[in-house]
């Protein structure tokens, strides 16, 4: 298999759209979970192999990551991550406790904080992107995970069977630190065919609208 799977370029500005809003909708409700000001933007989108994704954020990231785990079933089923390097999740966790614990108490309750965090903002992006797309996702709880690059994305040398991935660069602006972080969404080729022709029928509905 290819290393990357080309998106028309209809189809790219369509799923960008989908994501943006899913992402803007996330941040909203982020924001009011911590009770203040957070912008989450989307500055690529990409679809790769499981192996390409690897490589793509071990390039980005030599130091270890953490990541909220979620599989998603529906129309299009897969697994959702939520990735940061290590160092920026506990500065994540004080913006979730608004900076009142002590540092060993944010190290007490990273996972539990992480897991809400992971929990708004991929089922707020998943479920309005699956809105959007007039279909509907389950999902399953919350598992936080720790490892490389290749750990999170499951890549075995010995394995033939490499899923594709919706890999997508975010940056987190919160209380005015530098957060950055990665939605993944780990999908097989049906999958990814699928949500191929959901997001043909969203572009037929807003040219239609448009029209």
């Amino acid at each position: 298999m290819a290393d990357g799977v080309a998106l028309g370029d209809l189809e790219r500005d369509a799923l960008t759209e989908v994501v943006n809003i899913g992402v803007s909708r996330a941040a909203s409700n982020l924001r009011k979970m911590i009770g203040d000001h957070v912008i989450l933007s989307v500055p690529s989108i990409d679809v790769v192999s499981q192996r390409r994704a690897a490589r793509l954020i071990t390039e980005r990231e030599a130091a270890d990551l953490i990541a909220v785990r979620q599989d998603f079933t529906g129309p299009f089923s897969g697994r959702a991550l939520l990735i940061f390097p290590e160092a920026n999740s506990l500065e994540l966790v004080r913006a979730v406790t608004q900076g009142e614990l002590s540092a060993d108490e944010v190290i007490e309750i990273e996972r539990e904080a992480l897991v809400e965090t992971g929990n708004v903002i991929l089922n707020s992006c998943l479920a309005t992107m699956a809105n959007l797309l007039r279909s509907s996702l389950s999902m399953t709880i919350p598992e936080v995970m720790r490892g490389s690059g290749a750990t999170l994305f499951e890549v075995e040398d010995a394995s033939p069977s490499d899923g594709l991935v919706l890999f997508l660069y975010i940056d987190f602006a919160v209380r005015r630190l530098d957060i950055r972080g990665y939605i993944a969404m780990i999908m097989d080729l049906p999958a990814l065919e699928t949500l191929r022709t959901l997001l043909g029928d969203f572009i037929a509905r807003v040219v239609g609208d448009d029209g």
